[in-house]
């Protein structure tokens, strides 16, 4: 099988980042953004995924955390894009519904070369942590974006650690489905088309 790796950076005058993946990893990751609660968010995504992933950001976090959330998603998102490749072979299709005590998160993935994102629901509170709670939302619609992903996010709940946390596990876990390699399909992109 082709190695399925990828590294990124990406610097502006906001943020420096950098991203490594592998989506046929064992759930190792390193993540330093700054923002704990983010930080914990993204080793959740790559455990429950069983990607490795190392991600470090130095943002402008004295204006908030908008820049580094964003920028982030673009760096992973980017970095998703060039180890995917072609597609050939994957599963492409996958859905997911993951609780967190109360929280209920449900994840909706094709890995189809477009870049769609509708999400569903809200978070209770405002913030968790560092992390302002609607920021998730955002990473995951920047993630979709620069990954060419079709992504159906919701969730419900009472508290907005348990939502959030549900949320990137639910995605973790369906982005893992999409990527598996289906040994029926023997290296074919899965499109009628012929290319994703």
């Amino acid at each position: 099988m082709t190695d399925r790796t990828a590294a990124v950076t990406r610097e502006t005058a906001e943020t420096d980042v950098a991203v490594t993946l592998d989506l046929d990893g064992d759930g190792e990751h390193t993540v330093d953004t700054g923002i704990g609660f983010f930080d914990h968010m993204l080793a959740a995504f790559a455990k429950h995924g069983l990607f490795d992933v190392t991600v470090r950001c130095d943002g402008d976090l004295d204006v908030d955390d908008h820049h580094t959330v964003e920028d982030v998603g673009i760096a992973l998102g980017a970095a998703f894009s060039e180890a995917v490749g072609e597609k050939r072979g994957i599963q492409r299709f996958a859905d997911r519904r993951v609780p967190l005590d109360e929280a209920v998160a449900s994840v909706v993935v094709d890995v189809s070369g477009r870049a769609v994102y509708e999400f569903d629901g809200g978070f209770s509170q405002p913030t968790v942590g560092g992390l302002t709670s609607r920021m998730a939302a955002h990473f995951w619609r920047t993630f979709a974006t620069h990954a060419a992903v079709t992504l159906h996010c919701g969730v419900d709940g009472e508290n907005a650690h348990h939502e959030i946390e549900a949320l990137f596990k639910g995605v973790g876990r369906a982005v893992d489905d999409a990527t598996r390699i289906d040994q029926r399909r023997a290296g074919e992109t899965p499109s009628t088309k012929g290319d994703l």
